[in-house]
């Protein structure tokens, strides 16, 4: 007799769809080994064959700490492009470079946490780089571009499944596990929703992450939103992976629930399906769900559902049909055409902001001085991988004018630290192979150890001079001759032993502190000062050492002496993306760190013709009055300096644009955590003073003409034509620009709005015709008075043009929309968080599942206003549902109170809401004012007789 071979599962039978599988290998799994799969390190089933599976891998903009791969310009400068194209063929190689690199290292993951599509809302944000733009068109451009890059072109197998990162209203690192998102309604629909639901509607999304913060004073992850809104984008089946340490938070730091056990079961009901907490042991999350289940606030059913959508994102990628996986066998890393797409990438993402009497580009023969502290850098951020090749601005250059042309000064201060005792610090010689941090890879990359293998510091008769930098508010590094940073392992030996600043902890940071006469040299990582023992130099809680600063050249000296011989001189300045500015530090300025404003002083002293290139991770302001030229690039991966250098020879004409405003002062900001983009005047959209570079900004070498406007009113669409033509002599790129704008709106609405844009390669007389098809959802607001989209009834101006200050073209079109109608409250009443105006108060979460209240800042005042309402033939009673305490007042159209709705004594808890009512008498249509004081909640307004 022969053995039958068993039958192959229907999990496993690829001509069954993925549904009637999953469904299959759902019934197979046992309760325990589900709960197990709520863990992002889900473990293998080895008696079903199922592999292990971790979700998450960063791909940003390159594959990130799995070691060396290819790395593209940083997000906010793919953004720059405003090249749909471009991007998308820039994640098809990173999804590429993802499965080559997993087919020799398992670790690397097919479920990739990128994009980023949080708005750019506020530039002081910390986490500026990852985003693409303060506009939400633009960045759910950007964003579908990249996540169709990421999965692949295949019908049925996913080359990698992107999730956008973060959900929702998330712009602040100080506090930002904590800190609320107030966030009104209109706010809510016309701009933080959108940039994830026209990406998600696009179909190449797999998921999304949950944001640290609360969102109208509710936690992210228990948001009501991704089953109300997100899961109603797509029939696809979104995996939803918290981000780490995020469920956790729930209890530990936002004290939100009184257990793990309903903070758990609170998330996977709201939607989350992966749990990322305590790294690679999912024993504690594992508890925490059986707990849940004892206690009877999750059911097997909850739990299918959760791992329902995660198989079906492992079904998406192949895993289970590797005999039909086209991906499988992708082997294409660090290619010849990767390079030249990263050096692509970075050319098409500089943006020149001024160039005045044509300083650029620079003619052959420049003598040029290129100084600055990121004129010899190539900078990666947080979320890089390991360069496998690099370029500077300097090197570029060298390149493009001949060393012999190029003169360079770094401008850092070189400087000697002396002891009490008179001896001077010392980098002791070290005979050991360089190290890149990283360059092994790792899962958690904030793990990594610093180096020990190198002798400390020491202090001896001449000491060693080192390179001192400011990077900001004090913030300095220490660099050794050879290059090497001064860095603290665990061991608290200080060590010349970084190539770069960086880490979760950045541990090569100082800060010079006052004291007697001299100073105390903290390091910033530890929170110690650094001693001078028998042993070595070290940091310690005891025995501070007092050193004496000893410089022996200002950078402005070096920079003032190469700017005085030179024809022309580059300033390159920015920032160190690990420093002053970064995921969980936000700035505290747009300005540049003094020392650099120095060296750029010092620069434009010494010759009037000086051009500053930016080259960082957010907007700066800086004074472009004595300057020709300025340009800007984000840090710009593996090819920056070669494309920066390609620009500035002219061999490339500049055509990046800004995506996001560029203002004048820090006195042009809203506060970091003012939310309402509406009330405070925020982004282009409603900003009211001129900023420094508007939002879409960007020149050229060559210059353009506009024309042959046309547009026409569809059932359905309003179609646009024009025509943009290159007037100049060089071959350039232009990023042609469709803005609309109410002309007499009912509700404040955007000065204008960005609704389409094009970037064309035209050579010199050529013309290109464009045509956009714009839908009538384009000039749609969320009307709070009915509590959704409606499309106004009236003219509506198309402007065109090359930024969002530069129109070239206007029309006027009539859309037949829905008029306006008063708020029918004698049916519904009114939901306090649906306000046209307001002033004092801050959104909360009405309960912890659902629903929105209103309530005074610190206990302060609040003021209301909701528009028309329409009371009918009359009303004698309005009712308030509210708890705390404190007193709501009512009056109508500005006059005096009509009524005062008093909590005698406070409520039990923020949730246990009470009725309270007054007698009124009103009738017809009438403005409602509500004034709260003192800390009480308004959920709702209703009016009867």
């Amino acid at each position: 007799m022969t053995a039958q071979t068993p039958p192959t599962p229907p999990f496993r039978d690829p001509h069954l769809p993925f549904a009637k599988r999953i469904d299959d290998l759902l019934a197979r799994l046992t309760l325990d080994e589900k709960v197990a799969f709520l863990h992002q390190y889900a473990p293998a089933v080895e008696r079903l064959g199922v592999a292990a599976f971790r979700t998450g891998q960063e791909a940003l903009h390159g594959v990130a700490w799995m070691g060396p791969a290819t790395v593209f310009p940083q997000a906010v400068g793919l953004g720059a492009t405003w090249n749909e194209d471009l991007v998308r063929r820039v994640g098809d190689a990173v999804s590429k470079e993802v499965r080559a690199m997993r087919a020799r290292d398992d670790r690397v993951g097919l479920n990739v946490w990128a994009p980023t599509v949080n708005l750019l809302r506020h530039p002081l944000w910390g986490r500026n780089e990852e985003g693409y733009s303060e506009d939400p068109k633009l960045t759910s451009a950007i964003a579908t571009a990249y996540t169709r890059g990421l999965r692949g072109d295949h019908p049925t197998y996913w080359r990698t499944a992107p999730v956008l990162k973060h959900w929702l209203a998330h712009n602040n690192e100080t506090g930002r596990d904590i800190s609320s998102s107030s966030v009104r309604p209109r706010v809510l629909h016309e701009y933080d929703l959108r940039a994830f639901r026209e990406t998600v509607e696009a179909g190449a999304v797999a998921g999304v992450m949950p944001a640290y913060n609360l969102v109208n004073g509710r936690p992210n992850h228990v948001s009501p939103y991704l089953r109300k809104h997100l899961r109603t984008w797509t029939d696809e089946d979104l995996l939803v992976c918290s981000d780490a340490g995020a469920p956790s938070n729930l209890v530990d730091s936002e004290h939100y629930f009184d257990t793990h056990e309903e903070a758990t079961a609170a998330s996977l009901l709201s939607g989350v399906d992966s749990f990322t907490d305590h790294g690679t042991d999912g024993s504690t999350i594992v508890a925490r769900v059986q707990g849940a289940l004892d206690q009877g606030l999750l059911t097997e059913a909850d739990l299918d559902a959760a791992v329902r959508r995660q198989l079906s994102v492992r079904f998406r990628l192949g895993e289970f049909d590797p005999a039909h996986d086209p991906h499988t066998d992708t082997k294409d890393f660090d290619t010849p055409a990767h390079r030249a797409l990263a050096q692509e990438a970075a050319e098409q993402a500089v943006v020149l902001l001024k160039n005045d009497d044509d300083l650029l580009p620079l003619a052959h023969d420049t003598r040029l001085a290129v100084v600055g502290l990121l004129a010899d850098e190539c900078k990666l951020d947080w979320y890089s991988g390991t360069l496998i090749h690099r370029s500077t601005p300097l090197e570029g250059l060298y390149e493009q004018f001949g060393a012999e042309r190029v003169e360079f000064a770094e401008g850092v201060d070189r400087i000697r630290l002396r002891t009490s005792q008179g001896a001077f610090l010392h980098v002791p010689s070290a005979d050991v192979p360089d190290e890149v941090r990283g360059a092994e890879g790792a899962l958690d990359p904030a793990l990594l150890a610093g180096r020990t293998d190198l002798p400390p510091l020491t202090a001896d008769d001449t000491g060693t001079e080192l390179a001192l930098v400011d990077w900001g508010e004090g913030v300095l590094t220490l660099r050794a001759p050879d290059g090497r940073y001064l860095s603290v392992a665990e061991d608290g030996y200080v060590r010349a032993s970084a190539d770069q600043p960086g880490g979760w902890v950045v541990q090569e940071t100082f800060r010079l502190e006052p004291h007697e006469n001299g100073h105390l040299l903290l390091h910033i990582g530890t929170g110690r000062h650094v001693s001078v023992a028998a042993d070595g130099v070290k940091v310690a809680e005891e025995g501070a050492e007092v050193f004496e600063l000893l410089v022996a050249e200002r950078g402005e000296d070096a920079v003032t002496r190469v700017a005085q011989a030179a024809d022309v001189v580059l300033v390159v300045a920015g920032n160190d993306p690990h420093i002053n500015g970064r995921e969980t530090e936000d700035r505290t300025t747009l300005h540049l760190p003094a020392h650099q404003q120095r060296l750029l002083r010092a620069a434009r002293a010494a010759n009037p013709k000086t051009a500053l290139a930016l080259v960082s991770a957010y907007p700066y302001t800086v004074d472009p009055a004595d300057l020709p030229a300025i340009l800007w690039t984000a840090h710009g991966g593996q090819a920056a300096g070669t494309a920066l250098a390609r620009v500035l020879a002219g061999e490339v004409s500049p055509a990046g644009r800004l995506p996001q405003t560029w203002y004048a002062a820090d006195t042009d900001l809203p506060d970091l955590l003012d939310y309402d983009v509406i009330g405070g005047r925020q982004t282009y959209l409603y900003f009211e003073g001129t900023p420094l570079f508007p939002f879409g900004h960007g020149l050229s070498y060559a210059t353009f003409s506009y024309g042959d406007l046309a547009a026409r009113v569809e059932l359905d669409a309003v179609h646009v034509q024009f025509t943009v033509t290159n007037t100049g002599d060089v071959t350039a790129d232009e990023v042609a620009q469709l803005y609309t704008h109410v002309a007499d709106p009912s509700v404040p609405r955007p000065r204008r709005e960005l609704v389409a844009h094009r970037r064309v390669t035209l050579a010199p007389g050529e013309r290109a015709e464009l045509d956009f098809r714009l839908p009538l959802s384009a000039f749609e607001f969320w009307d709070v008075a009915r509590g959704g989209h409606r499309l106004e009834p009236g003219a509506y101006d198309l402007l065109v043009g090359a930024s969002s200050e530069d129109i070239r073209l206007r029309t006027t079109v009539t859309l037949t929309g829905e008029p306006a109608a008063p708020r029918p409250v004698l049916q519904h009443g009114l939901d306090a968080a649906d306000f046209d105006e307001q002033s004092g108060g801050e959104i909360v979460d009405r309960t912890k599942t659902a629903g929105d209240a209103l309530t005074p800042v610190q206990g302060g005042t609040a003021e209301l206003t909701y528009r028309h309402c329409d009371f009918g033939s009359g009303v004698t009673e309005v009712t308030v549902e509210v708890t705390g305490e404190g007193v709501v007042e009512l009056s109508l159209d500005g006059g005096p109170a009509l009524a005062q709705l008093a909590l005698s004594a406070p409520t039990s808890g923020p949730y246990d809401y009470t009725t309270l009512g007054a007698g009124i008498v009103a009738e017809g249509v009438h403005d409602v004012h509500l004034k709260l004081r003192g800390p009480l909640r308004l959920a709702h307004v209703g009016f009867s007789g």
